[in-house]
Order: C-alpha cells, then sequence, then structure tokens
C-alpha cells in the first residue's frame, strides 16, 4: 500500500508540476506529510530526490531537443542564487525544528508558510492583467531573487513552488509558459544544493531504496508526460491549470496545519 501511495503521488505530482513549472515536491511533500507513512525529514528528503530527477529530465530534454526558452541573461543567476538560497533554506528549517520537541512539528510552520505564500501567488495571478510588470535587467538583483526564491524552496522543502512563476512572470514579464520551463531549472538547482546539503552533513534519513527508486522511476515518465502537455498548452491555459495546483496546494496546507499544531 505505501508504494502504491507514494507512486501515485507521485505520478499526479509531477505532470502537474511540470506543466506549471513548480516542481512536484509541493505536491509530493504536503500529501505524504497529510498521510503520516513516514517522518517529515524523511519525506523531505525523498520529495527532494523525486524533484531533482523530474526536473532534470524536463529541462534536459527541453534543451537537447532545442525547445527551451530559457533566458540565458536573467536565469542562469536566478539560478545560481536558487541554489545558495537552497542551503541556507536547508540551515533555517533545521534550525526551526530544533525548537520543537517534536522535530515533526516543523511540518505545520512548513503547511503556514507554504498555505501564505500560495494564497500570494493566487492572488497575484488572478489579478496580474492588472499589475504592471517589471524588466529587471541586473544580474545583481536577479542573484538576489534567485536567492529568496531558492532559501523558500528550500525551507518548505519543495524545490520550489507557484511562487516561482508569479516572480517570473512580474519581475521579468516572462508569459506563464516560459516561466514555466525557466522555473524548472531554479527548482532543479535549488533542491539539488539542498539535498546535496543534507546527504554531506546530516546524512540520508533513513529509506526505502527500492521505494526512492520507484519514485524517481515515475518523476521521470510522469515528467515527459508533463512536459508533452505544456507543449501542447496556451499561456491561457496553463494559468488554468496553476490557478487549480494553488488550489488544491492551499486546501492540502490547512489540513496539514491543523495536523501538525
Amino acid at each position: 500500500m505505501l508504494y502504491l501511495v507514494c507512486c501515485l503521488v507521485t505520478l499526479f505530482a509531477c505532470v502537474l508540476g511540470t506543466v506549471c513549472g513548480m516542481g512536484g515536491g509541493i505536491i509530493i511533500k504536503p500529501v505524504l506529510d497529510a498521510t503520516g507513512v513516514m517522518s517529515v525529514s524523511a519525506v523531505t528528503f525523498l520529495s527532494g530526490c523525486t524533484v531533482i530527477a523530474m526536473s532534470c529530465w524536463s529541462v534536459g530534454k527541453t534543451v537537447i531537443k532545442k525547445e527551451s526558452a530559457l533566458d540565458m541573461h536573467s536565469t542562469p543567476f536566478l539560478a545560481f542564487g536558487a541554489a545558495l538560497g537552497g542551503i541556507a533554506g536547508k540551515q533555517l528549517f533545521n534550525l526551526v525544528a530544533d525548537q520543537f520537541a517534536d522535530r515533526n512539528t516543523a511540518g505545520g510552520v512548513q503547511a503556514a508558510l507554504l498555505l501564505a505564500a500560495t494564497l500570494a501567488t493566487l492572488l497575484y495571478t488572478v489579478r496580474k492583467d492588472k499589475i504592471a510588470p517589471k524588466q529587471v535587467k541586473s544580474r545583481i538583483a536577479s542573484l538576489a531573487i534567485g536567492l529568496a526564491l531558492g532559501l523558500l524552496g528550500a525551507f518548505l522543502g519543495i524545490g520550489g513552488g507557484p511562487f516561482n512563476v508569479a516572480v517570473l512572470c512580474h519581475f521579468f514579464s516572462m508569459p506563464t509558459k516560459k516561466a514555466t520551463q525557466n522555473s524548472l531549472l531554479i527548482v532543479l538547482l535549488s533542491q539539488l544544493a539542498s539535498t546535496l546539503q543534507t546527504a554531506f552533513t546530516s546524512g540520508a534519513p533513513e529509506l526505502n531504496p527500492i521505494l526512492l527508486g520507484c519514485m524517481i522511476a515515475v518523476a521521470v515518465t510522469a515528467s515527459e508526460a508533463g512536459r508533452q502537455i505544456n507543449r501542447r498548452i496556451d499561456n491561457r491555459q496553463a494559468t488554468v491549470f496553476l490557478e487549480g495546483a494553488m488550489i488544491l496546494i492551499m486546501g492540502i496546507s490547512v489540513y496539514n496545519m491543523f495536523k501538525f499544531f
């Protein structure tokens, strides 16, 4: 039953995550937290490995097939900042978790912050046609924005989220579909840095290697399916997918807040 639940959640999360450019971890992490099948730290690490596989496959395929819409002026600095933020975000989570007698209680903090960030992003997405986008040119500013995105994604244990896409749309005037592709590179580097830091410092939590392998295989398959869907939809449809995903994430976050607090 554990294998079935984890693989089905991964399949759904990674298809939707690739389409929306937010990484599958934003659904895998809160859903598995809600089921209580393993500790918060184990779910975070397992979700991180799955997101790395998913985003690596999606970004790699789009680059190899020259379908990529990466903004090579800003995105490399955003991605580098996200990698640094991923390390800082993981350290911040450990500091917060150490304040509780039961480290799993930190899952409630993550859920509350995810709810707030997703609600703010949803409100922006609904009203973005009335908000004039900016065109950030400074590489220092791009680095700082990437740092903030990486820190938030790593602290939440999800790699990235719909707030990545909203930030790219607002600060870099990217249409939704272009923002999703650039977001996945940010997710990849942020989650890679965070997961490697965990592995080399505190060590990976105890996991079933077969379960990890199954989830990675499902993530890659789902990422390819999501990539094909993303190619066939327009910006309006991509926005609808994103808004639906945010409503789902908010509902799960509310449940997890009551579960952990």
